[in-house]
């Protein structure tokens, strides 16, 4: 009898362990489908696919990465509609499922820094490049969308201030005084030139990483150009915007680089 009952269970343990070997490659099948339609562009079947695979092997981080990533190929960035918001908030739950179970995974955190820029959501989008850095250190990318989300929060602070004051965007630094008081600009000063120092510092990394990243040079004029408009004399505005004017050439030149090695590599792959 004893023995009898040892058979049953050996039986139904190698039935178990058949059961979860079928479902894994049941999981590997939905994966290699998925992909295929993620390849093609047919988004809504890769989910389906990668939603099978993730049902079936919880534990696998493969077919999770691609359902999220798409989730995320389905949103457009700005449309407002409840179904875009859907897309991505599910491609967020999902990479954030991957980060439960790989906490240094660059292509879930570098996305999810990336859908909260495009939404605009600055303040979590700087918190995740700052995570993206930590996980790789030499992210160009990370450093130079730092630099211009410090851009863009202050652009629109600037133009306001000018138009409070009456003044055109060509006018000069920001004016003393305003009304009735002379701190207004001590104010902007005060709270924007260490946010603005923080993000040409940021875009001076990117650029030491990559000695001919023509984006984060172009950024680094626009940083120094409109924060010289919190310049204290009409001589520091023009020296600064001197200084812009550098980086505008010096990132003409390094787009003409980038483009002839482009051209170079294609020319290439065709003689191949």
């Amino acid at each position: 009898m004893r023995a009898k009952q040892i058979a049953l269970a050996g039986g139904l343990i190698c039935l178990g362990l058949l059961s979860s070997g079928c479902q894994k490659l049941k999981a590997r099948d939905n994966l290699n489908h998925g992909v295929q339609a993620f390849k093609s562009a047919q988004y809504s079947q890769a989910v389906n696919f990668f939603k099978e695979a993730t049902d079936l092997d919880p534990d696998w981080s493969v077919p999770r990465l691609y359902l999220a990533m798409s989730y995320m190929s389905q949103w457009i960035p700005g449309a407002e509609s409840p179904e875009n918001s859907k897309f991505a908030q599910s491609a967020m739950d999902q990479f954030m499922k991957v980060l439960e179970k790989d906490p240094k995974n660059e292509i879930a955190t570098a996305s999810i820094a990336s859908i909260y820029f495009n939404q605009k959501n600055f303040e979590k989008a700087e918190e995740w490049n700052r995570k993206m850095i930590a996980v790789k250190p030499d992210s160009k990318e990370a450093y130079y969308t730092l630099g211009v989300i410090a851009w863009t929060k202050w652009v629109a602070v600037d133009l306001a201030a000018k138009a409070k004051m009456g003044m055109r965007r060509e006018d000069g630094p920001l004016k003393d005084k305003v009304g009735k008081t002379k701190t207004e600009k001590e104010e902007l000063k005060a709270k924007w030139i260490p946010i603005l120092d923080q993000g040409i510092a940021d875009e001076q990394k990117a650029i030491q990483i990559d000695p001919n990243y023509d984006d984060a040079m172009a950024y680094m004029n626009l940083l120094i150009r409109y924060k010289a408009d919190l310049a204290d004399t009409p001589e520091e505005y023009k020296k600064q915007s001197a200084i812009a004017d550098e980086w505008v050439n010096k990132a003409m030149e390094a787009r003409k680089i980038n483009t002839e090695k482009k051209e170079k590599a294609a020319n290439n792959g065709q003689k191949q």
